[in-house]
């Protein structure tokens, strides 16, 4: 797909992570595990991307394989307050209007998460786009999980109603995994980072909050498998384990 100046792929990677610190330089199959999202980014091949980090020895990283890289203030409280920055330093012009945010801890992603993200922007409908996959009941119990309330429109998009650690809706056996990868409209991010957090986000520790709460839409759409999120050593090992499991059936 040809590549569309006006979006622009941002990875968040902070250094310091309480469980897990240095967490983005993890080696996983000899690479560390931030090349390997960038990598699957590139692959993507719709949109220039690049790396928005606290730590230089991650633009490092990046910059030893061809990639493009920002450094970034260490004590951003998010993610997308991290994007935020990037972004106006990348463009501050303002000719980019699509940002999509993936995350530095998804070694598994693949490279149709960024497509999809895309292909809800471009409907023109909302604010921001995420992405949900079906959870069963075990999956859906663990807090670290974060569980999407969704209205579906038809069998490929619908609008987030809330989102939880805890396993609703009550009810019904289809429980939705949110995967926490972004698709902003640029000026919808730049009200975002410019809210205090709100009620909801700091009972539940869930940013998305704060945008349903100022209401904004959040369009969600499907995908078959998550990519597994890396937050514990435990995470870490296993990502190790597929990692030579596929360079063993290669």
């Amino acid at each position: 797909m040809a590549k569309n100046n006006k979006k622009i792929i941002i990875i968040p990677a902070r250094f310091s992570a309480k469980r897990l610190p240095g967490k983005p330089l993890a080696e996983i199959g000899g690479k560390p595990m931030i090349q390997l999202v960038w990598e699957r980014a590139m692959e993507a091949d719709i949109a220039p991307v690049y790396v928005a980090t606290d730590h230089h020895a991650i633009v490092d990283v990046i910059e030893s394989v061809g990639g493009k890289a920002v450094i970034t203030r260490p004590d951003h409280p998010s993610g997308s307050d991290r994007v935020y920055e990037a972004i106006e330093n990348i463009d501050p012009d303002k000719t980019i209007t699509q940002i999509l945010n993936l995350q530095g801890d998804l070694p598994d992603l693949t490279p149709d998460i960024p497509h999809k993200l895309s292909a809800i922007l471009d409907r023109g409908t909302t604010d921001l786009a995420t992405l949900v996959t079906l959870a069963n009941r075990e999956e859906a119990a663990r807090l670290q999980m974060v569980k999407a309330v969704v209205s579906w429109e038809d069998d490929s998009f619908g609008s987030a109603l809330y989102f939880s650690r805890a396993a609703v809706p009550n009810g019904t056996s289809t429980l939705w995994h949110h995967i926490g990868v972004y698709g902003w409209r640029r000026d919808a991010l730049a009200r975002f980072v410019k809210l205090p957090p709100s009620p909801l986000e700091l009972a539940e520790k869930l940013e998305q909050l704060r945008a349903l709460e100022a209401g904004m839409r959040i369009t969600v759409g499907k995908i078959t498998t998550s990519p597994g999120g890396i937050d514990t050593m435990e995470d870490l090992e296993a990502a190790r384990i597929r990692a030579t499991a596929a360079h063993h059936s290669d």
